[in-house]
């Protein structure tokens, strides 16, 4: 049986329901863009692979952990799926690609430039790279699992010195997803003003995320307690596809290589 962190978020458990629509938005978006032989870095437990599936001449799923692998090559037998600790991608060959999909992945990534440069590499002339990521202006808190945050700039800035052309976007939402955001906000702001010495910010990010992992769990069940079918009743149709991504909770940037 599966365990959730918060950091994965799970379609599951309903305390998770607003992140979990949130991520899943990411792949409804992309849907335009997805064509020919797609690569999805970081490809998780499969939230989206049901809807790129259909879109793409053939798929190949990457992430790190064996395990999950495993479990995708049962649940998908027909499709390829591959163990692998990125970057580089060693097992992937120059312009191999016609779309590549990474979904809150590159935060996790030490080397976020030669992320992007590998998947510039394998990408094919006129190809594209669809990617998401947290926008650190609306972060609520440190999290101890994420090597770093963008603003939209910055990111704009690092892919465009990669990719040909830079397209930002956003992935906001309706008036009941910035409530429900506003909602955890004030709950996380409760529990950090016992932070008085910041140690957020101070500590080594391995120290903080048992913690993290507890209190981020309990307020997320003390929201849907509080707030019942405003957690429950949120779907990917109330995350909207924003063309300025400082509106976006997350950045959402197609990259083209020319």
């Amino acid at each position: 049986m599966a365990t959730y962190t918060t950091e994965i978020a799970s379609d599951k458990l309903i305390s998770d329901n607003p992140i979990h629509q949130r991520l899943l938005k990411a792949y409804i978006a992309a849907k335009p863009w997805i064509k020919g032989s797609l690569l999805e870095v970081g490809c998780g437990e499969g939230r989206g692979v049901e809807i790129l599936l259909p879109l793409a001449e053939n798929y190949l799923g990457i992430d790190k952990i064996g395990e999950v692998i495993d479990s995708l090559r049962a649940r998908f037998p027909e499709t390829r799926f591959q163990q692998a600790v990125i970057p580089p991608f060693a097992q992937l060959e120059d312009s191999s690609f016609d779309t590549v999909v990474s979904f809150q992945v590159i935060e996790h990534i030490q080397a976020d430039r030669l992320f992007l440069e590998e998947i510039y590499r394998v990408l094919k002339p006129g190809g594209k790279a669809i990617i998401s990521t947290p926008n650190i202006n609306h972060t609520l808190s440190r999290n101890p699992w994420h090597i770093r945050e963008y603003k939209p700039t910055e990111l704009a800035q690092l892919a465009g010195s990669i990719f040909d052309q830079v397209e930002a976007k956003g992935i906001g939402g309706n008036e009941k997803v910035w409530e429900y955001h506003a909602a955890n906000r004030a709950s996380v702001q409760k529990i950090m003003r016992f932070d008085i010495l910041n140690l957020q910010h101070r500590l080594p990010a391995w120290i903080l995320r048992m913690p993290y992992e507890v209190l981020n769990r309990l307020n997320r069940n003390k929201l849907h307690k509080e707030q019942g079918n405003a957690v429950v009743d949120i779907s990917h149709e109330d995350y909207l596809l924003m063309d300025d991504p400082s509106e976006g909770l997350d950045l959402f940037y197609i990259l083209h290589k020319a």
